[in-house]
């Protein structure tokens, strides 16, 4: 059993207590300016680019209805996240990457494909079919894989499961096709100014219709796949190096190869693209959804099998896992909070209930055999974030457990085989307030795997 110390040690920071030195350029604003200002002269050079094909008007026509399914989308994929919810910086850095970076690098390289494809063969209609059923998908599905890769690597506490893969993967090709129907619906716009059609009838109807009422889910679809890949692969062993390249891989060229599909089935006739959205595109959405979903109810299991083993050390209350559990009793506790102790309370519930969550998976992790080599640290950290938070976030949880837990023909309510036994009886506070230093607070030991 892990035993807590005094205080976690301070990031940066040694073992032994001597800080250790860091380059310049592993300093965190360092990173982060060169970050933004990439982000910052790709927007600058997709805006140029993009309103120089499509013209002043044309680039506001197109900004104006394009932006439409965004809110939608990015709403889904944070509707999906609220188990475990991942901070905004990633969200942001996601869509900025895939509507600026991602587009910049699709644009650059599908024109530069096709021209020669289009010179070494003379022939532009085969070029172009070639270059939006091959190069395109390549091209697109690679660059928007760049942004799940990089949070994989650089923000890998962010990215523990399959849906911190299809979040991602979901906002960036949300920003990225946000880009692409301005460039569509611009140059759409353009040709009715030229010919002089305008309502139902038009080419901006037309494409309005396609790429934003019958397929916004297009693009995030494709790049959900690649973010499963990565998702299953945060969940594997560092000793399984082979499978923690081979599935990300895997889903990129699933990624590929289901929009290479969408891409070619205009080439297959004149009923070739609705059959491939009625017989294909549909189904596999419907499928992806109910993966989504089942996997959110399984972290929510999760969380309710793995958390009364802190409720026996004392850390939680013993209503605490069932109402982490439940996304109703969840919303329940931040409502009452919001109501008898306003924003700053319910903020505190929220961001408590996002700890637990992360502590009951770090702790699911770490049964399996997962976990990393700071897993006592991190373990620590997470109880000392509830701990700091606990004035306003169990009575919260408690009034929540009691709202919304079912009404059973049984005298004890269902967790109450936790209070039983533990460093607290299940319920009350440690002396004088203190957090329960000294006493285990983990049944887990993440090193005894390795003896």
């Amino acid at each position: 059993m892990a035993i807590s110390p005094p205080y976690p040690t301070p990031p940066g920071a040694a073992p032994g207590g001597a800080p250790r030195h860091t380059h310049w350029w592993q300093r965190p604003w360092v990173r982060y300016g060169a970050l933004i200002t990439l982000l910052a002269l790709s927007g600058l050079v997709i805006l140029a680019l993009v309103r120089e094909q499509t013209g002043t008007r044309g680039f506001l026509v197109g900004l104006g209805l394009a932006v439409l399914p965004v809110p939608l989308l990015v709403a889904a994929f944070r509707w999906l996240d609220r188990v475990e919810p991942g901070p905004w910086r990633n969200l942001l850095f996601s869509f900025a990457w895939g509507a600026c970076a991602a587009a910049l690098m699709a644009i650059v390289a599908n024109s530069f494909a096709t021209r020669w494809i289009a010179t070494a063969t003379a022939d532009p209609t085969g070029a172009d079919t070639l270059g939006s059923t091959v190069i395109a998908p390549v091209v697109e599905e690679s660059a928007k894989a760049a942004a799940v890769l990089l949070v994989f690597l650089f923000r890998r506490r962010d990215f523990t499961g399959i849906l911190d893969g299809v979040v991602i993967a979901g906002v960036t090709a949300t920003g990225f096709a946000f880009t692409e129907n301005i460039l569509y619906l611009g140059t759409a716009f353009g040709t009715d100014q030229l010919t002089g059609d305008s309502g139902i009838a038009s080419v901006t109807a037309a494409t309005f219709f396609v790429r934003v009422v019958m397929s916004p889910f297009a693009h995030p679809l494709f790049t959900v796949l690649t973010g499963i890949g990565f998702g299953i692969a945060a969940l594997s062993t560092d000793r399984q190096r082979a499978r923690r390249v081979l599935l990300p891989l895997g889903g990129l060229l699933l990624a590929m190869g289901v929009h290479a599909l969408w891409n070619g089935s205009s080439a297959l006739g004149q009923y070739g693209f609705l059959a491939v959205y009625a017989v294909f595109m549909v189904p596999v959405f419907g499928l992806l959804t109910w993966l989504v979903v089942w996997t959110r109810q399984r972290e929510l299991r999760t969380v309710r099998a793995e958390l009364p083993a802190y409720v026996a050390a004392g850390w939680l209350n013993a209503a605490e896992p069932f109402a982490l559990g439940s996304m109703r009793a969840r919303r329940v506790a931040r409502q009452y909070a919001r109501r008898h102790g306003g924003r700053t309370a319910a903020r505190s519930v929220a961001e408590y209930e996002a700890y637990a969550t992360s502590l009951a998976f770090l702790r699911h992790r770490g049964r399996l055999g997962r976990a990393g080599t700071d897993f006592v640290t991190r373990e620590r950290e997470l109880l000392l974030e509830l701990w700091h938070r606990r004035g306003a976030a169990r009575p919260a949880l408690e009034h929540a457990a009691r709202a919304t837990a079912p009404r059973v023909p049984v005298v004890a309510a269902p967790w109450a085989g936790y209070g039983g036994y533990g460093a607290y009886g299940g319920y009350g506070h440690p002396p004088h307030g203190q957090p329960p230093y000294g006493y285990p607070y983990t049944a887990y030991d993440p090193n005894a795997h390795r003896h």
